[in-house]
């Protein structure tokens, strides 16, 4: 026979559901710290590069021993001849080191050819309604000039990043090779240049000195990982208080 008297209930089952919660809001937080430092350490990097003087482009025999850790956000100068043909864009939604991106647009990609290869070329910003060649022919210059620019290392398309579609010239990434080898261009730079000068005579594609304006939110993230781990401790001591007077 059995009491009415009710069973004191554990609280194991809770505390080690608490323990793994509290686990994961403190990683999360630690993360955000450690991407707090590896922002700063960008920002100051690029500042750094961006506000030194343009060097010669490495010249194809040394683009294989070239390490983006190392080489990425150089401002670079060199001679060049476009090929106004080949052009590729890529879908744009702005960018934090282009202030000349507002709103939805197009990057145009155009390779240009230097002695011995070929590197592809973001000659700027054309907004959405523009990038037919024909509306922006005056841009289309001819001959060798003289290109100062950024180099910048291809990016990781994302897992919902559309797949591009050569057939509309349309790409979503930034990915030189891709676009060369839908182009029957060949091998060219394992790097892209970003283009700060000279300006294209009809104004598009939009050119301008790229800056730093980075964003940094992860202290306020890494915060508020913290501020709901500490909710959390309080919340289940609170609770656990409350079930050990029952019990």
């Amino acid at each position: 026979m059995t009491s009415g008297k009710p069973r004191p209930q554990s609280l194991l089952l809770p505390g080690v559901a608490a323990l793994c919660a509290l686990a994961v809001l403190l990683g999360l937080g630690t993360w955000q710290v450690q991407r707090k430092s590896w922002k700063e350490a960008l920002i100051a990097t690029v500042t750094e590069r961006f506000a030194a003087p343009p060097a010669r482009l490495p010249p194809p025999a040394e683009w294989p021993g070239l390490d983006p850790s190392h080489d990425e956000f150089r401002r670079v100068a060199f001679r060049a001849e476009w090929l106004n043909d080949k052009e590729a864009l890529v879908y744009t939604t702005g960018s934090s080191l282009r202030a000349e991106a507002a709103g939805p647009g197009y990057w145009v990609f155009t390779p240009a050819r230097v002695p011995g290869g070929i590197v592809m070329v973001n000659r700027g910003f054309v907004p959405e309604g523009r990038q037919d060649p024909s509306t922006r022919a005056e841009g289309q210059t001819a001959g060798a000039v003289e290109i100062v620019g950024v180099m910048r290392w291809p990016e990781t398309p994302g897992v919902f990043t559309p797949a591009g579609d050569p057939a509309k010239n349309l790409w979503f990434a930034r990915d030189p090779a891709a676009m060369a080898a839908a182009k029957g261009l060949g091998p060219v730079a394992p790097f892209y240049v970003e283009q700060e000068s000279p300006s294209a005579p009809s104004g598009l594609p939009q050119v301008g000195k790229l800056q730093p304006s980075l964003p940094n939110n992860h202290l306020g993230y890494a915060l508020t990982w913290y501020g709901l781990a500490l909710v959390l401790v309080v919340a289940f001591g609170i609770w656990a208080a409350g079930r050990r007077r029952e019990n």
